[in-house]
């Protein structure tokens, strides 16, 4: 089963400290050692965003993220394990590892 962890993150952040950034280094090699780990990255602040409507054939492009939040992702693992109870507890180390809020979701096949 593939997960995505969403790291929940808010403008008002602040950096993380050397001690959760070793955290988090070593929750990716856990991760990856157990072949657990497909993908992990960090997003750019939401100021950064655009948002693209094309369907119509208009081609609009509005600057900014497309929900505007005091919460926002700002980063996200992209996991495979055998069952929810293991993604869950990846999750919760997860938060406990980047000190932040997770949110777990279950990828579509």
């Amino acid at each position: 089963m593939r997960f995505v962890i969403s790291v929940v993150d808010s403008q008002t952040r602040a950096q993380h400290s050397p001690e959760e950034i070793r955290a988090i280094d070593e929750f990716n090699v856990k991760l990856k050692n157990a072949h657990q780990r497909i993908f992990a990255m960090g997003l750019d602040s939401p100021s950064t965003a655009a948002v693209f409507d094309n369907r119509t054939g208009e081609n609009i492009v509005v600057a900014g993220p497309f929900i505007e939040s005091v919460e926002f992702f700002s980063g996200f693992w992209i996991i495979e394990t055998e069952s929810l109870p293991v993604a869950q507890g990846l999750a919760a180390e997860g938060s406990r590892a980047c000190n932040r809020k997770v949110e777990l979701r279950p990828l579509l096949s």
